[in-house]
């Protein structure tokens, strides 16, 4: 599943498979501003959320990889060639909302953001938190 946002209302308990536990609720769809970032805390991560002009609503991790700031959220939302994006506001790599690959490297070796699966269901967003990879850098967030 990609994190792209499903159908409009479409049912959480459908897209989940192992049920609506595994999804956590949010926010409502309209406290989310168009073409800005918002963070949310789910547990002990944080996450940032992004609602593009044509209402598509993507999650990632509010942890920027090139920096390691908690600032996602905080970056500019466009598109490249129908691409959505996000510019991250410290060093300006921009990552592709749909996938979390960096578009603009900046010179550094190529990182990636973790993407969340997103659904929205009678005007709330629920985001499925991906599984965090021990990558041997002991970083919690």
């Amino acid at each position: 599943m990609d994190a792209e946002t499903p159908a409009p209302d479409a049912p959480v308990d459908a897209l989940a498979g192992a049920g609506r536990s595994a999804w956590t609720r949010i926010c409502r769809v309209d406290d989310l501003l168009v073409e800005r970032g918002a963070a949310a805390l789910v547990g002990d991560r944080q996450i940032a959320l992004f609602r593009t002009f044509d209402g598509r609503i993507f999650a990632t991790d509010q942890v920027d990889p090139f920096s390691g700031a908690a600032i996602l959220s905080r970056g500019i939302v466009g598109d490249r060639a129908g691409v959505p994006t996000v510019a991250s506001p410290m060093y300006k790599q921009v990552f592709d909302l749909r996938t979390g690959a960096c578009l603009d490297t900046q010179g550094k070796e190529p990182l990636s953001v973790r993407v969340h699966p997103v659904a929205v269901t009678d005007g709330d967003v629920f985001v499925k938190l991906a599984p965090v990879v021990d990558d041997g850098e002991g970083d919690p967030r």
